[in-house]
């Protein structure tokens, strides 16, 4: 995509100077380099092909140091580091993981947060800073990011997810990839595939069609592997219709590596990998943590069941990764630039912030950003203890942690602080509540921070409700009973409900987790330093039970039905025209915005370029996210109402103006066709939508596609009305019709009534409407038409 400053004339690409660094070190692909500078699958034993396809222990890749071929570690991540202390040190590296003892790393704004930011370069920004960090401490690959689906919102690792919306996810999470290994150090893009719920999340069948896996379940990891070919690919625990992903074939080898053509390696999640031998053949190249059972490889191989080429393969995988990481983990006394990091991580922050409200205070003015000199009560106890970070196998030692009150010391900005409630789903304490109050009333504005508890939603289990805790819903009402001027600032890793108390709040601001820097850069936005720029990667319902997947929630018995199809998130709300709080890329700005001069241009039979200007309006410096969605005309499935197929966020200046132009490939007007089993476009007029949310929309410009002329031989089993639609079939009715004029033919039924039928039934059902002259009829078409495609078609 392209920006156009007006005031200058001159064009931007979006790609950032680390971008462009990135760019010219490339991906460092081992199938590119010379494989005679390191060691070959052909000098190993059989012995040593199966110990590489199985870990040393639980963070350490297993080595053949005999043969060159070192044991590299590899960590958890996907928004900071997270190296357990010792995990490098052989006495303590036994397969155990503690979660909560980790070496200090920038904890960088989790994907709940970072995906609001609709900005891929301030991600690869991310993604090079955890690149350094990988290289200070030894570690090859780091396990991240995940771009699973948020289809349901109650999902306990939602906060470490992209987006409802797969092309916003993998738009944006590519940047961790391209970032992380601009630096010589490997990803691994998780977790493939459907892994959208904890609940049974180990051996769960997510049942789910090809069409909704196709558009709605791959796409990011589609996108991130043909644009940015990571590493490794991280397989999840649960089974898709009824196979573990660790042994499917169909996923890890035929659309993975043949369809997408990916050229890393494929891992397990830790204990997804349930027979070595079955998910060998499937292409896993390596069990993680190790489970002691390589002679199982071993025999196979000698008994036929795995084939040499096959285990030659998943090994020579695995010294490529290995000889990938070799420059990096080679560089000795690197140090990263801790404060540098820091800062990534605080410009990260403040664009995940999303403005959901801003009403006038007492004095008619917006009640953000804080006026200097205004008085401040601070309440809730998460302004003093943040939520930064998701729990369970992501959670960071940050190297420093900075509080919103940490912030305000910072500033020299006194305030009255009162915690409110305590972190935890205890009942409320009274003697809190009364300080609140308290602070509340006697200041000029009240900065109340409220949220989810970590006990509320972790990785290992779902939540049950979209509910804040109750006790901080009724402070909220009590505060604001006492000074109507509250400002409300969450903290949570999904949404959350806000409809039920909206109305005691001016301003809400959604913050999500913010990561170790969250608190300057929530003063950052809250004292006007920087204007609010964040949209919703994810729809606000305003009741759980609005959720299309609820009707199959989570699951029962095993499996767990994906009934809703492709119509996940706004794709259902949009389509069925379903109020919601928030839309899906909402989000507001000190600053006000107009798109103008929206154009589309056909480049190509069914590709188009949209353009635009957006004008920052107001006096204040911000952001505007230009969203491009397609909506398709009448079309021969049920398709969502429109879909995001282009994003671009420009910054402007007070009165500056900016032209966008976004590119739409045939993908972007594809749908995954059972039919076909391939990407179908339509012919037919669709309409380019401009806007600034899926139900802000500015313009909306139609172009014609010429569509991409797909056919299905017909048959006798084909229907009367797929005839009269196929360009041969069309000729072969028109034949019939002629041929029923001049007598030599019975005619079809002429009435209404009669067409209605004929053209929902198979021409070999014809008698059934016509007696002998249906079959007749049909004799004639299957003739005809096998004479028209021989004469069209010689060859075939």
């Amino acid at each position: 995509m392209i920006i156009m400053r007006s005031d200058v004339g001159i064009i931007e690409d979006s790609c950032s100077d680390e971008c462009r660094k990135g760019q010219m070190m490339g991906n460092g692909n081992a199938s590119t380099q010379d494989r005679s500078t390191y060691p070959s699958v052909k000098d190993l034993t059989l012995e040593e092909k199966a110990s590489l396809t199985s870990g040393a222990d639980a963070w350490h890749l297993q080595g053949v140091e005999s043969k060159g071929i070192p044991g590299y570690m590899i960590t958890d991540g996907p928004h900071g580091l997270r190296k357990a202390r010792g995990a490098d040190q052989e006495e303590t590296s036994t397969g155990e993981t503690d979660l909560g003892d980790s070496v200090p790393a920038t904890c960088f704004p989790p994907a709940a947060g970072l995906s609001s930011s609709w900005n891929p370069d301030i991600v690869r920004r991310v993604g090079v800073a955890m690149g350094e960090e990988c290289i200070q401490e030894k570690v090859a690959v780091i396990l991240g990011p995940g771009v699973n689906i948020k289809r349901n919102p109650l999902g306990g690792r939602c906060f470490e997810y992209w987006s409802e919306d797969p092309y916003l996810a993998g738009h944006e999470a590519v940047g961790i990839v391209e970032g992380v290994q601009s630096r010589g150090i490997g990803t691994s893009l998780k977790h493939f595939a459907v892994n959208n719920q904890e609940t049974d999340r180990l051996r769960i069948s997510a049942n789910v069609s090809q069409r909704a896996l196709r558009e709605i379940y791959f796409p990011a990891f589609e996108h991130i592997v043909k644009t940015a070919q990571p590493w490794t690919v991280m397989c999840s625990y649960n089974r898709i219709n009824g196979v573990h992903s660790a042994q499917n074939q169909w996923l890890l080898t035929d659309v993975l590596r043949g369809e997408w053509g990916f050229q890393g390696i494929v891992m397990s999640d830790w204990g997804a990998d349930h027979d070595r031998v079955a998910s060998l053949n499937a292409g896993l190249n390596l069990e993680m943590p190790p489970s002691g059972t390589d002679d199982e490889i071993v025999y196979a191989a000698r008994d036929g069941r795995i084939r040499p080429e096959q285990l030659d393969r998943m090994a020579q995988g695995m010294i490529d990764l290995v000889s990938k990481a070799r420059p990096a983990m080679s560089r000795e006394g690197y140090r990263y630039d801790v404060a540098a990091h820091h800062e990534v991580a605080r410009e990260a922050a403040r664009e995940s912030i999303v403005m959901l409200k801003n009403d006038d205070g007492a004095d008619g003015d917006a009640i953000l950003p804080v006026k200097p000199g205004a008085s401040i009560a601070v309440i809730g106890e998460f302004a003093r203890t943040p939520r930064y970070q998701g729990g369970g196998s992501s959670h960071i030692t940050p190297t420093r942690m900075t509080s919103f009150l940490d912030a305000l010391a910072e500033r020299g900005i006194a305030a009255d602080f009162a915690p409110g409630f305590t972190l935890d789903l205890e009942p409320a304490d009274p003697a809190l509540e009364q300080q609140a109050v308290a602070a509340a009333r006697g200041a000029d504005v009240v900065l109340m921070f409220l949220g989810l508890p970590e006990a509320a939603e972790s990785e290992g289990f779902d939540r049950t409700s979209l509910d804040i805790p109750a006790k901080q819903i009724e402070l909220l009402r009590e505060v604001a009973a006492a000074n109507p001027n509250v400002a409300v600032v969450l903290s949570n890793g999904s949404v959350v409900s806000i409809a039920p108390w909206a109305q005691h709040a001016k301003a809400i601001l959604e913050s999500w987790l913010l990561g170790q820097a969250g608190g300057a850069a929530l003063a950052d936005v809250i004292f006007g330093d920087v204007s609010p720029s964040g949209k919703l990667a994810q729809t606000i319902p305003l009741d759980i039970n609005d959720d299309p997947s609820m009707v199959n929630w989570p699951g029962e018995e095993g499996h767990v039905d994906y009934g809703e199809g492709v119509f996940v998130g706004y794709r259902y709300y949009d389509t069925y025209r379903k109020a919601v709080d928030y839309p899906f890329g909402f989000g507001m700005s000190y600053a006000r915005f107009a798109i103008s001069d929206v154009q589309v241009a056909k480049t190509g039979a069914n590709t188009a370029r949209v353009t635009a200007t957006v004008r920052n309006t107001s006096g204040v410096d911000g952001a505007e996210t230009v969203q491009v969605y397609v909506a398709p005309g009448k079309a021969a499935v049920a398709r969502p109402a429109h879909e995001l197929k282009g994003f671009v966020k420009v910054f402007l200046k007070a009165g500056e103006a900016a032209q966008v132009a976004i590119d739409l490939d045939e993908r972007a007007f594809a749908y995954w066709s059972e039919k076909y089993n391939d990407w179908h476009v339509e012919a037919g007029e669709y309409g380019i939508e401009v806007g600034t949310s899926s139900r802000d929309i500015a313009a909306t410009v139609p172009v014609n596609l010429d569509g991409d002329g797909k056919t299905l031989p017909l048959t006798e089993w084909s229907s009367f009305g797929e005839w009269e639609a196929d360009p041969f079939g069309a000729q072969v009715v028109a034949a019939v019709e002629r041929a029923g004029e001049e007598g030599t033919l019975p005619k079809l039924p002429d009435t209404d009534m009669m067409r209605m039928f004929l053209k929902s039934m198979p021409i070999n059902s014809m008698p059934m409407l016509m007696a002998a002259d249906g079959k007749q009829i049909t004799a004639f078409m299957l003739d005809a038409y096998a004479r028209l495609t021989q004469h069209a078609h010689p060859d075939a």
